[in-house]
């Protein structure tokens, strides 16, 4: 059974205590005490600085006095390998807290890794923040450490963790707890699906053999740089500039008569290419594996490289037959066998037919958010997945997480027998908008809030786009699967402590207003 408890007691610098319970007879304290945080520097003028430290301020308070850095603290020595020191523990601990508050600070501000680490060393409120900026040594993360602090904890145990956060805010000891001047309204659920796209281009088949090309011979050059060579005709980049005059050729034909048949020389040519490409990569990969020695590259700096070529070598026959198959052949591929990205695998086509977005590339995501706008439950679905199954999850998940709602409001593209009935099974109010125009009518007409449900549902298209804009970032730059949970657990994360501050910042405003009045 471990503990951990924080303490912020006048002139006293935060103190976290990690009680490690070896046996029943035996109990080992492991103290961590980090440095004394000075207060921020007043500056005055600037609104829009004055309202960022305070949204800082408010969600340092609910991290720290709500308990919730304790609480990701523990989760993250809790994934920990059983056995390991009392000295290694705080270790860990002083980093998992690092570890959350740069990563609320990086999806709050939107910034790169290398960015944020600039950012924190020349901002004062950044550094307090992050409590590394006691008086005379003040200290920035590296964007190494940045990095490394982002995986800190595996999807599952993020996703698990928001849906913990979000139920205390919501019981109705919050107040007590968290320092909330309310609990959290989460009677309505509002839903919807979008789609989060991948950081890639349109996936033209052509340009796809310029992609490979273009990876596999800045290897190749990396390669011969660290001192091992095999016979080329020429430098390596040289082959990736005849690729792009040829990819250039390519766009340019459309425009000119016969552009179908000079398509199909340029393709040609841009094949050939391709496998000569290729047999030198794999001759300069396999010295790589055996001479790997010679060079003054780890064995990690050298696996990052392998990995890379053989990824680009292991698809670029289909990625040749694709592109056969399209312009020489003149034959549909179909989209479950068709390679859209070499460096994204499993990727969906989500064809909505939206202005400015008619085909998206990249993967289905359903959201839920309360009425005041906080991430109750999120699903990032797998290729081929439906939405509107999807939905009987996210309300399974809702209810096992004791942030059941009493209404669950959807668009049409939700909208099914089985979650009408999945729904009524709950106890949950349905209002999902119907697919049935009659039905509609009806309901809109003689259902009493079901008009104004489904228009305050419409705002939840506002909150997907603030969660993918300015959290997830839109393309989303995480490359898999798995990289992108975890990125879209942590802009979950920062989201709703934004969403709070923001809350409990707008409420004593509005208190201060009411004493300004006179009676």
């Amino acid at each position: 059974m471990e503990r951990i408890f924080a303490s912020h007691a006048p002139n006293l610098p935060r103190m976290f205590w990690v009680m490690n319970k070896i046996s029943k007879a035996n109990l080992t304290h492991i103290a961590w005490q980090p440095e004394l945080r000075p207060d921020i520097t007043t500056v005055y003028g600037p609104l829009d600085y004055r309202l960022f430290t305070a949204q800082l301020k408010e969600i340092d308070e609910l991290l720290l006095h709500g308990g919730i850095e304790n609480d990701f603290v523990r989760e993250v020595l809790d994934s920990l390998p059983a056995g390991l020191s009392g000295k290694a523990r705080a270790h860990h601990a002083k980093n998992a807290s690092l570890a959350l508050r740069s990563n609320i600070a990086r999806k709050i501000l939107g910034l790169s890794y290398r960015e944020l680490s600039v950012r924190i060393a020349e901002s004062e409120p950044l550094r307090w923040f992050l409590c590394t900026n006691a008086p005379g040594m003040a200290r920035a993360p590296s964007k190494s450490t940045l990095e490394r602090n982002d995986k800190i904890l595996p999807p599952a145990r993020m996703d698990a963790f928001n849906h913990r956060l979000l139920a205390r805010c919501a019981a109705e000891d919050a107040p007590r707890e968290l320092g909330l001047h309310a609990p959290v309204d989460i009677d309505d659920a509002f839903l919807d699906a979008t789609c989060l796209k991948a950081n890639m281009h349109f996936p033209i088949d052509w340009v796809l053999l310029r992609d490979a090309a273009r990876t596999l011979m800045k290897a190749v050059a990396l390669i011969r740089r660290h001192g091992l060579r095999q016979r080329m005709p020429r430098d390596p980049l040289r082959f990736l500039g005849e690729m792009n005059k040829l990819t250039m050729a390519m766009s340019a034909c459309a425009r000119k008569t016969g552009a179908k048949k000079q398509r199909k020389k340029i393709l040609r040519l841009m094949k050939q290419l391709a496998r000569k490409i290729s047999s030198h990569a794999q001759a300069h990969l396999k010295v790589l594996r055996e001479q790997r020695e010679r060079t003054d590259l780890s064995e990690a700096q050298a696996g990052q490289i392998i990995a890379r070529m053989e990824n680009i070598l292991a698809q670029l026959p289909a990625a040749i037959k694709q592109a056969h198959e399209r312009i020489i052949g003149g034959r549909l591929v179909k989209n479950a066998g068709k390679i859209h990205s070499l460096y994204e695998d499993d990727l969906d086509v989500i064809v909505r037919g939206k202005a400015g977005a008619e085909v998206e590339f990249g993967r289905e995501l359903l959201l839920c958010e309360t009425r005041e706008g906080l991430v109750s439950d999120y699903e990032l679905l797998e290729r081929g997945q439906s939405a509107q199954k999807a939905f009987g999850r996210c309300i399974e998940r809702l209810c096992e997480n004791k942030i059941k709602p009493k209404a669950a409001w959807t668009d049409r593209g939700l909208c099914s027998k089985q979650n009408k009935r999945q729904l009524e099974q709950k106890g949950i109010r349905d209002g999902l908008c119907e697919r049935d125009p009659a039905q509609l009518r009806e309901r809109m007409n003689n259902e009493e809030g079901y008009a104004a449900g489904l228009k305050r549902r419409g705002s939840t298209e506002a909150r997907i786009a603030i969660v993918k804009n300015l959290f997830v970032g839109n393309p989303c730059v995480a490359k898999g699967r798995e990289h992108m949970k975890v990125a879209l657990g942590w802009a979950v994360l920062a989201h709703n402590l934004w969403v709070l501050a923001r809350r409990e910042i707008k409420w004593r405003e509005e208190q201060k207003k009411k004493k300004r009045k006179p009676a």
